[in-house]
């Protein structure tokens, strides 16, 4: 049953699937996997490559490039285990897959496998990964604003995540939490975003690293009263980040997000209700009332027979 409902919600979605992959940044990165297995295959090239075959057929993999490919999958296996969105398992198959046709390439010949690394020089320095653009209701601060928001009404708890426009795993993760601020987001509870590669005085103020070997980023640090109480990944005694999961599940349980929730959606309907609620009776105070209309009777006519 499980697999018959993934299975439906893939269907489902294929249409949207199918629109994201055909961007550019997803096209050059399926060819530049997949060339050394085009390179290998193609008649009318293949058969001009070495091979280290017994039976000296050039367009059939050797038994060290099957080796490779073997270990380049476990690999792509291990990664894929931590790995969260769509996104994520793409990234590290396309990552993995380079590095081993650098490998390949370099073994057929020295100059394949200098324009082969030449190629993915320039397109790791052309080709970025598409940004997130789905509906959201985050908040995005800049390194005035964000102290502001903050500070300006205490009752309101603020999550707010530290990302970098250039590190895969901040762009992995928006989709994952523009998904919580459209679930969680209400008026007790906002979510905010604040890019550190552009605003270098917020990661100093809030001691997020980013170094291009950060286990940093993202961060998302929940702000209560005006002040930070919690943050992910946290950072031990020697200044580095604790591996931690960013998923939706280890969010919300991490984070308390359902009792914030719950706690201020109580908080706005209690005020939207308005004052005069604070004065009336409640439902005991209501039926001691009834159960002692006699006793008020008799006190009532002992203070008339003093005052005569």
């Amino acid at each position: 049953m499980a697999l018959l409902t993934a299975l439906v919600a893939f269907v489902y979605h294929l249409p949207q699937v199918y629109k994201w992959l055909l961007k550019p940044y997803y096209l050059a990165s399926t060819f530049m996997a997949l060339v050394f297995l085009l390179v290998r295959k193609c008649p009318g090239i293949c058969e001009n490559l070495p091979s280290q075959r017994e039976d000296g057929n050039s367009c059939d993999f050797d038994w060290r490039e099957v080796e490779i490919l073997m270990f380049l999958s476990a690999i792509v296996m291990m990664k894929n285990r931590r790995a969260i969105t769509l996104e994520q398992h793409l990234g590290n198959i396309f990552l993995f897959s380079k590095v081993a046709s650098v490998i390949l390439f370099f073994r057929l010949d020295v100059r394949m496998g200098l324009l082969y690394l030449t190629l993915c020089i320039v397109f790791l320095m052309t080709c970025k990964p598409p940004l997130y653009m789905g509906p959201e209701y985050v908040k995005y601060f800049n390194d005035k604003t964000i102290d502001e928001e903050i500070m300006k009404d205490q009752r309101v708890s603020w999550l707010v995540e530290f990302f970098a426009n250039w590190s895969p795993e901040c762009q992995s993760f928006a989709s994952v939490y523009a998904d919580l601020s459209l679930k969680y987001n209400c008026e007790g509870l906002k979510f905010g975003k604040v890019d550190v590669g552009r605003y270098g005085e917020v990661c100093k103020k809030y001691k997020v690293s980013t170094s291009p070997m950060t286990k940093q980023l993202p961060s998302l640090i929940l702000f209560q009263g005006g002040r930070e109480v919690q943050r992910r990944p946290q950072i031990d005694k020697k200044g580095r980040a604790v591996s931690w999961k960013f998923s939706e599940e280890n969010i919300i349980r991490e984070f308390n997000l359902n009792e914030l929730y719950q706690k201020h959606k109580k908080l706005s309907k209690n005020k939207d209700q308005g004052p005069e609620t604070q004065f009336e009776k409640t439902p005991e105070e209501g039926a001691a009332e009834q159960e002692n209309p006699e006793e008020e009777e008799e006190e009532a006519e002992t203070e008339t027979k003093k005052d005569k």
